[in-house]
C-alpha cells in the first residue's frame, strides 16, 4: 500500500482548534496517513504548546520551519522532513472529508501521475454573501466555478489541498519563496501553480489531476466575506501571476487564466444580470463583483509586471533534501 505524508503548515495561536480539528480529520481517515507533520512558521510559543498536545501520539510530529518565515519553505520543511512516497499538503484551517487520502491514492495507481488534487469547499462563518460570485472562490482559497471537475487533467493543483509523488519535488525542487505567503503581508499565492509549471517542464509526461471526490472544508472567517478582502485578495493574485509569469513565461503561467476571463467570467456577469433582472437576491452585486475582481487583478499584475522588470520583485526555488526521519522532527 503506497505510504502518504501529511503536512500541515500553521502559524498563528488563533487557529488553536483549527490546527486540531485538521489533525483529527487527517487521523480519521479511511486510508491511514502514514505520518502528519505539522510544521510552525516561526512561532516558538505555538511549536511549544502544538508538541505538548501530541507528545503521545505516535504518527503526528511537530517541527520549525527550517527556512525563512513563509507558507513555501514551511511546505519544503515538511517535504524534507517526512518519509512517505507521497506528500499531501491541508490547510491549517480546513478539515478533510473521511476518503481524502484513498482518493488521492488511488489516482497514483498510474506512475505518470505525479500530482492530484481535490475539491475545496468553502465553510462560511455566517453563510456566503449574496454578491460573492462562485468564480471567485479562489479569493477564499476554494475550488471555484468553471474549475475542472471530476478527475480531469489540470495545469496546477491548488496548495491546500494536494498531493505530490515524492519523486515531483526530486525533479522540479521545492516550493518557491518570494511568492506564497507569509503571514503579514498581502495575501499572496500560486507558489503551486509555478511548481507544477516547472514540474511538467521537467518532465513532460508528468500528469497533475484533480479528483474531486477528495473533498475538504475550509473556513472562511467573517473577515474574509467583506468586498475588502475580496478586492485586496484579487489584487494579490494579479501580483502573484506577474512573479509566475517572470519564472515560466507568461504564454504557460497565463494559460488557463485565458480561458477563465475571457469564457468563464463573462457567462458568470451575464447570470449576474439575469438574476438581477429576474429580481433574485445579489445578482448585479455579482455581476458588479466579478468586473472589480478583474480589475484589482489586472492592477495588481501590471504592477507586479513592472516591478518584476525593475528588479524589485524576486523569488528562490530550493532543494528539497531527502528524507529525515529523526533530527529536530522527531516525536516530542
Amino acid at each position: 500500500m503506497i505510504t502518504i505524508s501529511v503536512v500541515i503548515c500553521v502559524y498563528t495561536e488563533d487557529r488553536w482548534e483549527d490546527i486540531l480539528a485538521a489533525v483529527s480529520s487527517v487521523r480519521a481517515q479511511s486510508l491511514a496517513a502514514h505520518e502528519t507533520l505539522l510544521v510552525v512558521d516561526h512561532n516558538p510559543t505555538l511549536k511549544e504548546r502544538l508538541a505538548k498536545e501530541y507528545k503521545e501520539a505516535a504518527d503526528v510530529r511537530v517541527l520549525a520551519n527550517a527556512g525563512p518565515r513563509g507558507l513555501s519553505a514551511g511546505r519544503n520543511t515538511g517535504i524534507a522532513a517526512s518519509s512517505g512516497e507521497i506528500v499531501a499538503f491541508l490547510d491549517d484551517d480546513a478539515v478533510a472529508e473521511r476518503d481524502w487520502l484513498r482518493h488521492f491514492a488511488a489516482a497514483y495507481d498510474d506512475p505518470k501521475v505525479f500530482a492530484v488534487g481535490g475539491r475545496t469547499v468553502p465553510a462560511w462563518a455566517t453563510r456566503r454573501p449574496d454578491w460573492f460570485p462562485e468564480e471567485f472562490d479562489w479569493v477564499v482559497g476554494c475550488l471555484y466555478r468553471g474549475h475542472p471537475t471530476g478527475r480531469s487533467r489540470v495545469r496546477n493543483v491548488l496548495g491546500g489541498n494536494a498531493s505530490f509523488r515524492r519523486t515531483a519535488f526530486a525533479v522540479a525542487g521545492g516550493f518557491a519563496s518570494g511568492i506564497g505567503r507569509d503571514g503579514d503581508k498581502l495575501p499572496l499565492g500560486c507558489e503551486e501553480t509555478e511548481l507544477c509549471i516547472r514540474l511538467t517542464r521537467a518532465r513532460p509526461d508528468a500528469v497533475l489531476l484533480i479528483d474531486d471526490r477528495a473533498v475538504i472544508h475550509h473556513r472562511v472567517p467573517a473577515a474574509r466575506e467583506t468586498f475588502r478582502y475580496f478586492r485586496s485578495r484579487a489584487y494579490a493574485e494579479g501580483l502573484s501571476k506577474a512573479l509566475v509569469a517572470k519564472s515560466v513565461g507568461a504564454g504557460k503561467g497565463l494559460e488557463s487564466e485565458r480561458r477563465y476571463t475571457t469564457r468563464v467570467l463573462p457567462a458568470g456577469v451575464g447570470r449576474g444580470l439575469r438574476d438581477a433582472l429576474l429580481g433574485r437576491p445579489g445578482g448585479a452585486g455579482r455581476a458588479g463583483a466579478i468586473v472589480a475582481g478583474v480589475a484589482a487583478a489586472a492592477g495588481g499584475y501590471l504592477i507586479g509586471s513592472v516591478r518584476a522588470r525593475r528588479g524589485g520583485a524576486t523569488f528562490s526555488v530550493v532543494d528539497v533534501t531527502e528524507p529525515r526521519p529523526g533530527g529536530e522532527g522527531a516525536r516530542r
